[in-house]
């Protein structure tokens, strides 16, 4: 997998290093990311000794002690605590995940805490995913049909039509599979991305939908669908256990046989 990759100008300088714990606590360091636009100064990592016997087992417990406890003005994003909400997006020792679902038991060592790859950074781990918003809205990603639907129920489907979005319906838009993707760092800007093209996958792959054709149509472009490598950091990174590499296979898939599914 390709090692983590600092944000733009951000090529961080050693920072604070706050008092340890007592004497015989289980200490383990934190060395977290941070940038603060209204001060001026470059980037820096502070390092945050935890006592593991005083705080909860994941990343994100240890995160939210910090700033409870140690330092407030430390910023980043989180909201569900469950991987549900995708908010805590983050790269944790060399890898994108989410850091309500990364154990602290499961790192060797001192934890390194970093903003998601290649996004422009508001503030400590804060990234500005205005640009893959936009791009998610390229693909309408919303149930397209002409057909009215049954007065007296739902549109429904069969066991295997419904089978057929499983691994897709999943993905929680948290883009660490895309912030992991070297393809969207080089062409981020016509390129679509793993999350954004898994997402498209499926609505192509919905039962209900009507609108397989035109959405094919909208992909079939060198740069929006074929930027793609087959790299497959993608599906490693991915916090859910998905596979956009193979939803982006079966798009080219589709598009080069015009097939509905």
């Amino acid at each position: 997998m390709v090692e983590f990759r600092l944000p733009a100008n951000s090529r961080p300088r050693p920072g604070r290093v706050w008092p340890a714990p007592q004497a015989g606590a289980r200490v383990k360091r934190f060395h977290v990311y941070r940038w603060n636009p209204e001060d001026g100064d470059n980037p820096r990592v502070d390092v945050f000794p935890i006592d593991l016997d005083h705080s909860g087992a994941m990343v994100l417990d240890a995160l939210v002690k910090i700033k409870n406890e140690i330092d407030p003005t430390l910023t980043f994003r989180r909201s569900c605590r469950e991987g549900i909400c995708g908010s805590c997006a983050m790269n944790i020792d060399g890898t994108n995940t989410l850091a309500c679902l990364k154990p602290i038991d499961s790192i060797k060592g001192d934890v390194r805490i970093y903003p998601l790859n290649h996004q422009p950074v508001i503030k400590d781990l804060v990234v500005d995913l205005s640009h893959l918003y936009a791009q998610y809205r390229l693909i309408k990603p919303w149930l397209q049909a002409d057909t009215p639907p049954p007065p007296d129920g739902e549109r429904l489907q069969s066991t295997e039509e419904r089978a057929r979005i499983d691994g897709y319906w999943e993905c929680i838009l948290c883009f660490c599979c895309t912030s992991g993707c070297p393809s969207w760092w080089w062409n981020g800007d016509r390129y679509l991305g793993p999350a954004v093209l898994l997402q498209a996958y499926r609505w192509i792959v919905d039962s209900r939908d009507e609108a397989t054709e035109q959405r094919l149509d909208d992909l079939n472009d060198s740069f929006r669908l074929y930027r793609c490598h087959t790299i497959m950091n993608c599906t490693e990174t991915c916090p859910k256990g998905l596979n956009p590499g193979k939803a982006i296979a079966l798009i080219k898939q589709a598009v080069a046989q015009r097939a509905f599914f």
